[in-house]
């Protein structure tokens, strides 16, 4: 039995492929004088292509008339027609060579405006988004819709274009030249080659749709497991993510092989329309020399032409299915920059300018969930420089605290003001530029140490993070590492203990230096000796600071100039340490079971 896994997403079965052409347009613009050049060099490419069989059959003719005619005063080699013949094929490679070196720019340039809009739309989705998200499936489809923009641009530009041109001066070269069986034949072959090769590959395209998402949801599983490893480890579960692994596998081979095989039906057709049509062709162009109607290099020419039409337009049809196949791919990363951010700045957001620092939370209601209400009615306030705790047991609603206040979410009802500003009416960014936090589940980037405490300051010298690393009491740590300060933490941070994570991320808020701290549970990894001294850092950083602590042990918090007491996201008792233990309620409670519990531990 599997559990269900859900794949990135379906693709859009409402958007049409024009839709997604019609997204790619803004990002060939700004190199609009290249794609112009590009498209004249192509056309002049295909004029030498077309030019080519014209100067085929004069020569063709010409020798025709040496060999029947030895005498005649016209019968030379055609040496200026065989120059001319050399000319053109010489244009013909030249100005293909030259519209892909101009086109190329165009190409890379589109591939990495539309990376780095995607990546940027990532950063600005809302933290709820990225709660939910399948981090494996995202990389997949970002990676295929950036790859299929490539090869979208490429085959308009260097196969579907050129074919059309291709064929509009076929077409006229048919019409004035020769007769009109020509020219219909041609059309009535290609008119079929092309609804045949759109109605097979619409029919076959939802194989290539599941192939995707199998495609994505296998990648989300794998870098799901790996990402977790200790846990599997932990349950012994290496055969239960491999048949997971396994099955959703196998659903993508089952896919891909009704792909591949319904392929197969298309070539063959594409193969008897194209063969059917020539042969046509080719016995009325010999009815026609023998009529004495057509020359032996009118045959010649219409061969030729048919051939460099038909020959392309085989690949027209590779073409077309690949087209779709990669506007399929694109189109879930173009849902993916469709997703709107649940938290936006208005329109005239403000920067938050702050003089005192003073929090406050007025009348504050919240729920993630229509059905599931976290914080009621909370009133609290931060006054300038002081400290302000909160405690309570699992699911009080403490932590939803720091996430509002960064503005990951917005409140439901009430408001949150800094200064008497009203967050919501704040650019997010200044907003967060004056906060920093020190989190209870602290995740670092696979790089080096001193990278790490950095992030918060980038313009930060050597000397700013050794001197955060000391008042984070870490520095010491670091320099006894093999490689100090160059040590890599591996992934998420996971080659450090939790205690060492903590405190780099300590020593990386006392680097940023904000008007504004929030610890939230930030010794909840320390030993008692590391907690102590960790908790005098915390003093020196706090001081000149408005700081919002949450903590489930009580002894890091009796100093707090104000004490709130939540339960199930109300706030049921407030004061400081001394009050709330004299007045023998729920924090008092809590305050004998944890001395409690620590003096069993002691004994």
């Amino acid at each position: 039995m599997y559990v269900h896994f859900r794949p990135t997403e379906a693709p859009h079965n409402e958007r049409t492929d024009l839709y997604n052409i019609k997204r790619m347009m803004p990002f060939l613009w700004s190199y609009r004088g290249r794609v112009l050049f590009a498209l004249v060099s192509l056309m002049l490419a295909k004029f030498a292509t077309v030019g080519v069989p014209i100067v085929l059959k004069e020569i063709v003719d010409q020798l025709d008339l040496v060999l029947n005619d030895p005498a005649s005063i016209a019968a030379a080699l055609p040496l200026s027609l065989l120059l001319g013949y050399g000319a053109l094929r010489l244009m013909n490679v030249m100005f293909s060579e030259l519209r892909d070196a101009v086109f190329a720019r165009v190409r890379y340039r589109a591939m990495r405006d539309i990376s780095t809009k995607v990546v940027r739309h990532l950063y600005d989705l809302s933290l709820n988004f990225h709660l939910e998200r399948r981090t494996g499936g995202i990389s997949r489809d970002l990676e295929r819709g950036t790859r299929s923009l490539s090869s979208i641009l490429n085959y308009l530009t260097f196969n579907i274009i050129p074919t059309l041109t291709e064929f509009a001066l076929v077409a006229i070269v048919l019409f004035s030249q020769y007769d009109a069986h020509f020219a219909l034949i041609t059309f009535a072959t290609v008119a079929i080659y092309i609804i045949y090769t759109m109605a097979v590959t619409e029919w076959r395209m939802h194989f290539r749709h599941a192939m995707n998402a199998y495609d994505s949801q296998a990648n989300s599983q794998a870098v799901d497991g790996l990402i977790n490893y200790e846990t599997v480890k932990y349950f012994n579960n290496e055969a239960y993510e491999l048949d997971r692994y396994n099955h959703t596998l196998s659903q993508w081979e089952d896919s891909a092989v009704k792909s591949t095989s319904t392929m197969a039906l298309l070539n063959f057709g594409q193969g008897a329309i194209i063969a059917l049509g020539v042969t046509v062709i080719m016995i009325y162009a010999a009815q026609g020399v023998l009529d004495g109607d057509m020359s032996l290099g009118d045959l010649v020419l219409v061969n030729a032409m048919m051939l460099q039409l038909f020959i392309p337009l085989g690949f027209l049809g590779i073409i077309y299915r690949s087209m779709k196949h990669a506007l399929a791919d694109m189109d879930l990363m173009f849902k993916l920059l469709d997703t709107r951010p649940e938290i936006q700045d208005q329109d005239q957001a403000k920067s938050l300018v702050i003089t005192d620092a003073v929090v406050e939370f007025d009348h504050v209601n919240f729920a993630y969930n229509p059905d599931r209400q976290i914080l009621h009615d909370v009133s609290l306030r931060i006054p300038s420089g002081q400290k302000l705790a909160v405690v309570g047991p699992s699911g009080a609603g403490k932590s939803t605290l720091a996430r509002l206040l960064f503005r990951f979410y917005d409140v439901t009802g009430g408001s949150i003001t800094i200064d008497g500003q009203d967050i919501r009416q704040l650019s997010q960014r200044s907003l967060r530029e004056s906060i920093g936090i020190v989190p209870q589940d602290t995740v670092l980037f696979n790089d080096s140490i001193y990278h790490n405490i950095q992030y918060a300051h980038p313009d930060a010298t050597e000397v700013d993070v050794r001197r955060a690393a000391q008042l984070a009491n870490i520095h010491d740590f670091i320099e006894q590492l093999p490689q100090g300060y160059d040590t890599v933490v591996g992934e998420r941070g996971l080659k450090l203990s939790g205690g060492e994570k903590q405190r780099v991320a300590i020593a990386r808020v006392i680097l940023k230096n904000p008007r504004i701290l929030v610890f939230d549970e930030a010794t909840s990894s320390l030993d008692s000796h590391s907690e102590q001294v960790i908790l005098q850092s915390l003093r020196d950083v706090a001081q000149q600071h408005t700081t919002l602590v949450i903590a489930h042990r009580l002894s890091t918090i009796v100093d707090a100039d104000q004490i709130l007491v939540m339960d199930q996201g109300r706030i049921v008792e407030q004061g400081n340490h001394q009050q709330l233990i004299e007045s023998q309620g729920v924090y008092a409670r809590l305050w004998e079971l944890q001395k409690e519990q620590q003096e069993q531990v002691q004994h």
